[in-house]
């Protein structure tokens, strides 16, 4: 029992009282405007401090700000169902742990705090995601009519002023769990500038941004970020989520997100208890940066910099109907794994003008329907998405932001598909890997380069594309194990014909060194276009092969990476079509099951060498305009 908020509100009910404090609270506020303090943030019942026995349950019925508060262990703070308890001292939040490792409420932790305590009461909201519901507590909420004093901490927001349309320079500190800073939703419209969060400590679910620090959520909501700076370190404490039709727009801000320490308990799971990447994607890590989710939602970052240490920095998951944008970002993994952006479920990502130094892929394309673009930040194209989506960008700040090129660039892979999509390439894009390109395992991928602006790839292994089985044992305590046997041809699958699972990549003026190999075992063809282009090296039907016979969690960096013996198509067929004087340089021996070259497009060996071709077994002159179908064996000698 608390004795001072039972005198001051004797006879109002709980939820009566709750309001009655958040209606004081905005008072305090003196919205539209008002510096923030964490002892003006809210009114308070006054109290010296409380003392919770071990094994005893401390009711609290309304906000309560003490000097000093000591909790035993086994002892509680309890408020009524349907409200939240945060805790702040000197205006950081501190001290909230989740009940256990997978629960989704959060209690004071045990111990001895002094300071300015303020002990927040709030109205709490949920989120609900695979099935589980989760209480979510925020410093600052923003609905449709502005700050909603009833369900902020607001004592955790410091410095800075206040608005019911946007807040500027405040900061928001925490170092207790599953607590966000700034939570706009109910189709609110709000915009923050200059503000800092700081969060260390783990969070709960970034797929609907418990622990997040700033998340935007709801059709109609509106969130704009301009100058902020997020520097989290937990897991899945990620900087910032847009979801389920919420507008989001990022500017000249800095997000960095630091992975956590996970619970000794936590046993690696998926949907709402997911918080470690899958290993099956061949990475590690517990937290993403950014995330966009749900449907028809949009988020654009321009001239930002978003940074996560693993995982990912950049990721759309879990959507539909969406639209993902960054222009003259930098999109970078810190540690030595991790994906730069990540496409899943019907979205338009579009990277234009970024710097993306990704630790294992420059992007992952997770499901069908995604659809990825690299290109340039032209004028035009920045002024065309600014109406599009409703960015609000000025005439200034549209003069303002320079033209850049895309430079994507990965230690380990360029993009790897393990759903079906689409990759468009233009403009002076440079797609720099220390491994495969492209890596395709087992989905219909659909490739397409421009380089008549200057558009280059480059491969470090030689391989540009490598269409593989998957190696995704598809459970998390599953083993992928290497096929043995060889594959037994399909005569019920076209080898020579375009189906709509198969993989095509379209080159158009450009200059491409490295090897192209299909290995898939099951019904899937690899077409291949070149349209006034060059490529020298191996184009062909192969035999793939890990260095490992068997990968489990244990062997997780292995995944993907495999080496091509070149055999005849089985039920892998390649479909190479030369057009506009295109020139393709063979360097090895090639298995084809389709070649055709127009009247200005040539096959040739390297200088001093020859190059013969075979079609089921007959020796067949390699002539310009001619179209070869059969068992194409292409040959150097």
């Amino acid at each position: 029992m608390c004795p001072t908020e039972e005198n001051d509100l004797r006879g109002v009910t709980m939820r009566a009282r709750v309001r009655a404090l958040g209606a004081v609270g905005a008072a305090a506020l003196a919205l539209p405007a008002m510096t923030l303090s964490a002892t003006s943030a809210r009114a308070a019942s006054r109290a010296r401090g409380i003392s919770v026995g071990a094994g005893k349950t401390y009711g609290l019925r309304a906000t309560t700000r003490l000097t000093a508060l000591s909790i035993a262990k086994g002892g509680t703070l309890a408020v009524p169902d349907g409200y939240s308890l945060t805790m702040t001292v000197d205006g950081v939040e501190t001290g909230s742990m989740l009940t256990a490792t997978l629960a989704t409420s959060t209690t004071i932790a045990p111990g001895t705090y002094r300071g300015d305590i303020v002990l927040t009461v709030a109205e709490q909201h949920t989120a609900t995601f695979a099935n589980v519901t989760f209480p979510i507590r925020q410093a600052l909420y923003a609905g449709t009519e502005g700050v909603v004093a009833a369900r902020s901490a607001l004592p955790a927001v410091t410095g800075g002023r206040v608005t019911d349309a946007g807040a500027r320079g405040i900061r928001v500190v925490s170092d207790g769990e599953a607590f966000d800073g700034v939570y706009v939703a109910d189709g609110g419209t709000y915009t923050l500038r200059d503000a800092r969060f700081a969060f260390t400590g783990n969070g709960r679910c970034d797929f609907i941004g418990d622990g997040t620090a700033v998340v935007g959520t709801g059709a109609g909501t509106t969130l704009v970020l301009d100058g902020v700076r997020i520097a989290n370190k937990g897991v899945v404490r990620g900087g910032v989520v847009a979801a389920d039709g919420c507008a989001l727009v990022v500017k000249n801000s800095r997000i960095r997100c630091l992975n956590g320490t996970l619970p000794a308990d936590y046993v690696p799971a998926g949907g709402a208890n997911m918080l470690v990447v899958p290993w099956r994607l061949g990475i590690s890590g517990n937290v993403r940066a950014t995330n966009l989710l749900g449907t028809n939602t949009t988020a654009t970052y321009i001239g930002s910099s978003i940074e996560s240490e693993t995982w990912g920095a950049f990721s759309v998951d879990s959507t539909a109907d969406s639209r993902a944008t960054a222009v003259n970002c930098r999109i970078a993994n810190l540690g030595d794994e991790g994906y730069g952006t990540f496409a899943d479920g019907n979205v338009l990502e579009r990277i234009l003008g970024c710097e993306i130094d990704a630790g294992t892929y420059t992007t992952i394309i997770g499901a069908s329907d995604a659809t990825v673009h690299y290109g340039d930040s032209t004028r035009q194209t920045v002024a065309a998405l600014n109406s599009e989506l409703g960015l609000g960008l000025s005439a200034a700040e549209l003069a303002a932001l320079p033209v850049r090129a895309t430079r994507a660039s990965s230690r380990g892979f360029g993009v790897m598909w393990h759903g079906a999509g689409t990759l468009h390439i233009d403009g002076s894009t440079v797609l720099d890997t220390r491994h495969t390109a492209f890596l395709d395992k087992a989905v219909r991928a659909t490739i397409t380069v421009d380089g008549s602006q200057g558009a280059r790839i480059h491969a470090g292994n030689g391989v540009i594309l490598q269409v593989m089985e998957t190696d995704n044992p598809g459970s998390i305590n599953g083993v992928y194990t290497e096929p043995t046997d060889d594959p037994v041809r399909d005569d019920g699958f076209d080898v020579t014909q375009l189906h709509d699972a198969d993989t095509t990549a379209s080159f158009t003026a450009v200059s491409l060194r490295g090897d192209f190999c299909n290995a898939r075992r099951n019904g899937q063809n690899m077409a291949l276009t070149f349209d006034a282009s060059t490529v020298e090296g191996v184009l062909s039907a192969s035999v793939s092969r890990h260095a490992v016979d068997s990968i489990s969690s244990a062997e997780y960096t292995e995944l993907g990476h495999v080496t091509n013996t070149v055999r005849p198509v089985v039920n892998n067929g390649v479909l190479v079509t030369l057009t506009g004087g295109s020139a393709w340089t063979v360097t090895g021996t090639s298995y084809l099951s389709v070649l055709s070259l127009d009247a200005d497009s040539t096959v040739t060996a390297p200088a001093g060498r020859t190059v013969t071709m075979t079609v089921d077994d007959e020796p067949i002159d390699l002539a310009p305009g001619g179209t070869y179908t059969g068992a194409i064996t292409l040959t150097v000698r």
